[in-house]
């Protein structure tokens, strides 16, 4: 019955995302053509519609992750399905803490696009049975490796985002007429741009930890710390691309446009890593695949 309830409450928030992604994007049309700051009271009424419903969508799919879990009788981090839901949970879950902390109700447009389509090929493409582990994940290296991967990944999504509407804020600004619609509600481009930076800085760090955990984990179960196995040679990439945004905004004052393509690089690499890598090739990994 866990397994069923799981499923269930999987489908039910993936609608509910869409639901509030339509929302949102109802929200964002009203303000098209707006060429002030001040919200109309139906814009109003949407965000606040959105956010509520992002919310019992977010209540809905964490229950769905622990029912997986109880089913599975083990972290529910053994597959690609499994790990795409829970990261896709975890990112939700910061986003709604960031609207109440911080007031960035202004990201729910683009956190409900990348739920909605994430939980959406979850539950129809990457869906795969309640399945015991194979033995050489039965390791608390293993829980540790995926967590961190998870919350890591979350933060990266949310930089990502972030980097996006900061090359949609910052293209706006340069164009000598005055912003219009929702572009012009957005924090400035130099707002966004310190936020994504904060997240892919503290991302960072834990994903370098990810694959240090990975590599005592392989060190258990394979006998090798590394074996530029397809995955460990993505995360690889994905580290490098990151390292490589983080120092150039360190050393050579890459805050802007650079930047933020960067990013969309990297966050593009760990996608790929983790859904692309399954699908693509094989490897000691393929234990995740679908």
């Amino acid at each position: 019955m866990s397994a069923y309830y799981s499923n269930l409450a999987m489908v039910t928030s993936a609608v509910l995302y869409l639901v509030a992604l339509i929302v949102h994007s109802l929200e964002w049309a009203l303000a098209r053509g707006s060429a002030t700051n001040e919200r109309s009271p139906r814009e109003d009424l949407l965000g606040r519609l959105g956010l509520s419903v992002t919310m019992v969508a977010a209540a809905v799919h964490v229950f769905a992750v622990v029912m997986r879990g109880i089913a599975a009788q083990r972290a529910p981090w053994g597959n690609m399905y499994e790990f795409i839901t829970s990261s896709l949970a975890m990112a939700v879950v910061i986003y709604l803490v960031l609207v109440f902390r911080r007031g960035l109700s202004w990201l729910g447009l683009p956190v409900t696009l990348l739920a909605a389509i994430g939980q959406g090929l979850a539950v129809t493409v990457f869906y795969v049975n309640v399945a015991p582990l194979m033995p050489a994940l039965h390791s608390v290296w293993f829980v540790i490796h995926i967590v961190a991967a998870a919350l890591s990944g979350a933060a990266f999504s949310i930089g990502g985002l972030a980097a996006v509407l900061y090359l949609l804020k910052a293209r706006g600004e340069r164009r000598a007429a005055p912003l219009n619609g929702y572009l012009r509600r957005l924090p400035s481009a130099a707002v966004i741009d310190r936020l994504s930076y904060r997240f892919h800085a503290f991302a960072l760090p834990l994903w370098t930890f990810t694959i240090a955990a990975g590599a005592i984990w392989a060190q258990f179960a394979w006998g090798r710390f590394w074996g530029w196995d397809p995955k460990e040679t993505w995360s690889l990439v994905t580290w490098i691309v990151y390292v490589a945004y983080l120092h150039a905004r360190a050393t050579a004052g890459w805050k802007g446009t650079r930047a933020a393509v960067l990013a969309v690089i990297g966050l593009a690499t760990f996608w790929f890593n983790f859904i692309g890598v399954n699908l693509l090739f094989s490897g000691l990994h393929s234990y995740a695949g679908i």
